[in-house]
């Protein structure tokens, strides 16, 4: 039928409803959709959409008709990465789930978030229950050994805890009022919590996470870091210490539990236990303990290192303070009772070995103790930690500084005390370390006793760096002044300081001190190295009228040697725990103190002192050194001598006196100076330490202002023929203000003649130069201790018994150090 409209009628299935008939919609079927329908698209194949998003998809879905309307809609989108269910084709891209989905998704992932956070530890606490072992109370003691080595990893010795300082004792036999004030001071809710605290660990963990340290131990998680895990700060020790802490806690009765724990723990003063702490503090045994006293116990169980009454009196107090409130709020004290308590008195502390060396070797211990606290490495980590504690010592160096100081001190006066410390200037490490052969007494090295004369080249140092600088070839006038003089054989009338360096004029160094300013002396003197307080100075500094330590003179002579870098002195090399973790590496990265030519000028100064004093090294080997007495309230004696110098590569200094601050004097009677007993241990121990190693030059000396001249004032000849009084050697050069014919200045004599008795033809003596004014020269006997180079002023006779015990001298211009 050409040219009439036909309508023809499309039936559509539809699904059939489930439990009703199957519905076929009838009727005409509008043209928009047939047109759709013949053009390719509908419901089956929707239009696509234009770029422009023109709406005729929408336009298109508003027109069809009602039969449409009852085919269901597809609601959800189709799958992240598959296509879409009506199209086949992928979906757009930057499509994002609809509302539904994406918290159906999120829900997924907080549920399986969750379930992952409780399988996983639960997991991982079945599979540490399964492996750990239970620790027994004697795995503390062994794990608790430290071993000390020297600088080339041979041994030191082991710091083995004191087995007989250890008894064992039954829960029974410690008071209630003593375990309470236990539980107060670390554990509150010991009887009550499961072993660990939840909120304790949980802080521990955040606070490690951010880097900081744990916290938050029961007494049960103590006992087991103390014997088995260590004291690592990681999340893997944290968890170890809680899986054994629930595993104790099922095996083993909370009696038992804190019974382990008091014989485990340590208390400070050598002792592993409550048992041995009660004896160790009172004198007692645990069963006499009180409430007061067990509540010190308590207390010091954190820190016992820093915490002991005899260490810290202020901070005892405030801890046994806190455990005995804590008692009361636990009601375990009756508030009547803490009223009445008092601090308990204990018992003088005792040195402990627990494998410290009893001879000298026990100074390097308690140094390097000393050292790591320091560092915040306390004693109980060394006797708890198991520690590799390697030092700086070079046990062949320390073994020449024994033998050094018994060779030289071999057959004389048993009262005589003797201390030497070597240091490496490039990096600060102590070489060698001697206070003494009582290792667990008194350490001399580490006494402060008058300086002498070995502070004047800190006077030096000051003046080179004045504005203008005074330089070491300044000329001074040395000639003796109203209440000060200078010491026999050290006169020098007119000389610039490198020369009355090398005599030790005291009239020179008080002047310059003067001149420069005592403060920046004690500045100067701090500068390199001196760490003593120096306080309230005058010009006396200069003569050594403040007290240091051998050890810190030896590092601020390290300081010059140097070139003016200071570095930290130390004898600890590094520190290793147990299971390899490095707790400490030193550096050795230095700092300049003052400038490396000034520290060249001060060195120059000090280049002829050893030679002057009949201590030069063998070979011309290049070394600057100082000699240093301190004069005695009785005329001619000395309490205090000092020698002291350095190389490129070593710097060394020794002190020598008494424990009672007396007169020191040889086995012949002859008083003692830094050139004689002193000088003989620096130069034993220096000849042999360098001899190894090849001859190594200071750098090129530049002077700072006026350069000094080369004549030593005062030097004689080793064998001249004997001089006519008042006039200089044959050969020698004229004395510094001294015509050339011999004639003395002035109308004053010369300053070396021969003394009384000279038999005609033999060698002057040379007083000791460093001695103090006021010392006369002895007549001869034969069987004088013999002398040593230069330092050969005429023996003298045994003198009177003179009192062992003396008020300390201060030096004054009356009194000079030397």
């Amino acid at each position: 039928m050409s040219g009439a409209h036909t309508t023809r009628t499309t039936r559509i299935p539809v699904e059939t409803p489930r439990g009703g008939p199957r519905r076929i919609p009838t009727g005409p079927v509008p043209r928009s959709t047939r047109r759709a329908h013949l053009t390719g698209t509908g419901w089956w194949n929707p239009p696509k959409r234009s770029r422009q998003g023109s709406g005729a998809e929408d336009s298109a879905r508003h027109r069809i008709t009602d039969a449409t309307d009852l085919i269901p809609a597809v609601t959800d989108p189709p799958p992240s990465g598959g296509s879409d269910r009506r199209t086949g084709r992928a979906p757009k891209p930057g499509r994002t789930p609809k509302p539904g989905r994406r918290r159906r998704i999120v829900l997924r992932m907080l549920i399986g978030t969750a379930a992952a956070a409780v399988v996983v530890p639960a997991l991982a606490f079945v599979i540490g229950y399964l492996i750990f072992p239970v620790p027994g109370t004697d795995d503390a003691v062994k794990s608790q050994v430290s071993l000390v080595s020297y600088a080339d990893g041979s041994q030191l010795t082991r710091l083995v805890p004191d087995q007989g300082n250890r008894i064992k004792v039954s829960i029974d036999a410690v008071p209630v009022p003593v375990r309470h004030a236990v539980l107060a001071a670390e554990d509150r809710t010991f009887y009550s919590n499961p072993g660990f605290d939840v909120v304790g660990i949980l802080r521990a963990v955040w606070n490690q996470l951010r880097g900081g340290d744990g916290g938050g131990s029961t007494i049960t998680q103590q006992f087991v870091k103390k014997t088995l895990v260590g004291d690592e700060q990681t999340l893997w020790r944290k968890y170890k210490e809680l899986v054994l802490a629930v595993k104790i806690s099922q095996e083993r009765s909370k009696d038992q539990i804190l019974g382990d724990y008091l014989n485990a723990i340590y208390f400070g003063r050598g002792a592993y236990g409550i048992q041995a702490a009660a004896q160790a503090y009172f004198g007692k045994n645990v069963q006499d303990l009180d409430a007061a006293e067990g509540a010190l116990l308590a207390g010091v169980i954190q820190s016992p290192s820093r915490w002991d009454p005899a260490v810290d009196p202020e901070k005892a107090v405030d801890r046994w303070t806190f455990v005995l409130n804590g008692m009361v709020e636990q009601g375990w004290l009756d508030p009547a009772a803490r009223a009445a308590a008092t601090f308990p008195t204990t018992v003088a502390r005792k040195a402990v070995a627990g494998g410290v060396p009893t001879d000298s070797r026990g100074h390097i211990v308690a140094a390097v103790t000393a050292e790591l606290e320091e560092l915040g490495i306390t004693e109980q980590d060394v006797t708890q930690e198991g520690l590799r504690i390697t030092t700086t010592i070079d046990p062949k160096q320390q073994q020449e500084a024994v033998d050094a100081a018994h060779d030289t001190l071999d057959g004389q006066p048993v009262n005589l005390r003797n201390a030497m410390v070597a240091i490496n200037p490039g990096t600060g490490g102590v070489l060698a370390y001697y206070g003494g052969d009582n290792g667990l007494g008194l350490d001399y090295a580490r006494t402060r006793r008058l300086a002498g004369s070995t502070f004047k080249p800190f006077v030096v140092l000051a003046a080179l760096q004045q504005d203008p600088p005074v330089g070491i070839g300044e000329v001074f006038d040395g000639n003796p002044v109203p209440g000060l003089r200078n010491a026999e054989g050290a006169e020098c009338p007119r000389c610039n300081l490198k020369q009355a360096m090398t005599v030790s004029n005291n009239v020179v160094f008080n002047s310059l001190a003067k001149q420069v300013g005592p403060v920046n002396v004690a500045a100067a003197a701090h500068s390199a190295g001196i760490t003593s307080p120096l306080d309230d100075p005058n010009e006396g500094i200069a003569l050594g009228n403040k007290e240091v330590s051998t050890f810190e003179l030896a590092s601020a002579y390290a300081t010059l040697a140097a070139g003016g870098v200071w570095h930290q002195p130390h004898l600890v090399q590094s520190v290793v725990t147990a299971d390899n973790r490095v707790l400490y590496d030193a550096a050795t990265n230095g700092e300049q103190r003052f400038p490396e030519r000034v520290a060249r000028n001060v060195t120059e100064a000090m280049l002829d002192v050893a030679d002057h004093d009949g201590l030069a090294l063998p070979g011309g080997r290049p070394v600057a050194a100082k000699t240093g007495t301190v004069q005695s309230r009785f005329e001619g004696q000395n309490n205090d001598a000092w020698m002291a110098g350095f190389t490129p590569n070593v710097a060394a200094a020794v002190w020598m006196g008494t424990d009672m601050n007396s007169p020191i004097r040889t086995a012949a009677g002859r008083p003692i100076e830094g050139a004689s007993l002193p000088g003989e241990v620096w130069k034993h121990f220096m000849v042999a330490v360098t001899a190894p190693e090849p001859i190594e030059q200071f750098p090129p000396f530049r002077a700072i202002g006026q350069a000094p001249v080369e004549e030593v004032p005062n030097r004689l000849p080793a064998d001249p023929p004997s001089p006519a009084p008042g006039t200089p050697a044959p050969g020698a050069p004229p004395l510094p203000g001294q015509p050339p014919n011999g004639q003395p200045p002035n109308g004053q004599g010369t300053v070396a003649q021969h003394p009384v008795g000279q038999p005609p033809g033999a060698a002057p003596a040379v007083p000791p130069a460093d001695q103090a004014a006021g010392a006369a020269p002895a007549p001869a006997q034969p069987d004088a201790f013999p002398a040593r180079g230069p330092v050969g002023a005429r023996p003298q006779p045994q003198p009177e018994p003179l009192p062992q015990s003396q008020p300390q001298p201060v030096c004054t211009l009356e009194h000079p150090c030397g």
